[in-house]
């Protein structure tokens, strides 16, 4: 698709959710510039865009009317704060979500006031981070949850946040520690350090925070990339763990596991959801249960995901 298909394409979409918001959710143009963060007359040349392209009839024929009502009643059931959805593709692709979350980082990156903003780890938070455009907004901090050193020394692939600087001229702050300590004592030992201790400081104080949520099947992303054994995913799933969030394991209602490999996970805790938005990106059917039960135990309040993900979701 060129440039200006993709340009086009993406101003019907915004055109859309502002028809939505408007005929549907029952928004005021000024309400609606605040939720896209643009002026009211942008919001009221979309609403007006909309009827001119023939989107608004007696009903809005957009196929992201459907996304927009889902997410809707997925604010509704888990309460939370923020919540995208993205057309299923019919493909295991995680472009869709991906586009969505760079937009909204996006957002917050292009604020004039500093803000903290958290990352994660994963590979649809990957995706989505090379969807970002290259921009200038040195005036915000970007501070890694995750340690972002492999078990066999090298950088962890799937840690975003040397990808996110490299587009984005922002002050980052990775964690320079290994995704797992080696024992319970060696985390506390390494979060214990001097060079350790602001850096994590800064995470609790994130305005909004990115995370991808890992499953616990057989081909676990932590299984897979080497931090836990097979042996230790099977404990994990013994003692009712369905899913992780920088490397924290968690159970169907959302509670951390206790002990196993969580005493060793070096990641930052997760900022609170009282002062932060935490979104969490994620898809698929292996991700259903993982992604219930972050929402159900509200360790997220805010989602990104696709259709197909939502109906099971919304069951």
């Amino acid at each position: 698709m060129s440039s200006s298909r993709k340009k086009r394409s993406k101003w019907l979409d915004d055109a859309a959710r502002a028809a939505w918001l408007y005929y549907i959710g029952g928004l005021r143009q000024d309400q609606i510039a605040d939720k896209f963060g643009v002026s009211r007359q942008k919001a009221q040349r979309l609403v007006s865009l909309a009827v001119s392209e023939k989107i608004v009839k007696f009903r809005i024929d957009h196929p992201i009317a459907e996304c927009l009502d889902l997410a809707e009643k997925l604010k509704s059931k888990y309460g939370l704060s923020y919540c995208e959805v993205a057309p299923s593709d019919g493909e295991d692709s995680s472009f869709g979500i991906a586009q969505l979350a760079a937009a909204k980082m996006e957002k917050w990156l292009k604020r004039e006031d500093p803000i903290i903003m958290a990352v994660g780890t994963g590979r649809s938070l990957r995706a989505a981070v090379e969807q970002l455009s290259p921009m200038d907004c040195s005036q915000h901090k970007v501070v890694s949850l995750t340690g972002n050193i492999s078990p066999d020394g090298s950088a962890a692939y799937y840690n975003v946040i040397f990808t996110l600087s490299d587009i984005v001229n922002v002050r980052s702050f990775p964690m320079p520690l290994p995704v797992f300590a080696s024992s319970a004592s060696e985390r506390e030992m390494l979060h214990a350090q001097q060079m350790i201790r602001p850096t994590l400081a800064l995470a609790a104080k994130a305005q909004v925070t990115f995370v991808g949520i890992g499953d616990l099947t057989d081909n676990a992303p932590l299984v897979l990339d080497g931090f836990i054994s097979k042996e230790e995913l099977a404990e994990l799933r013994q003692v009712g763990a369905v899913g992780e969030i920088t490397g924290r394991v968690y159970d169907k209602g959302g509670r951390f596991i206790d002990g196993l490999t969580n005493e060793r996970v070096a990641s930052a805790e997760l900022p609170s959801t009282a002062s932060s938005l935490v979104v969490a990106i994620a898809k698929g059917a292996v991700k259903i249960e993982p992604m219930r039960g972050a929402l159900t135990g509200g360790l997220v309040n805010g989602l990104i995901t696709d259709e197909l993900s939502a109906i099971e979701l919304l069951k």
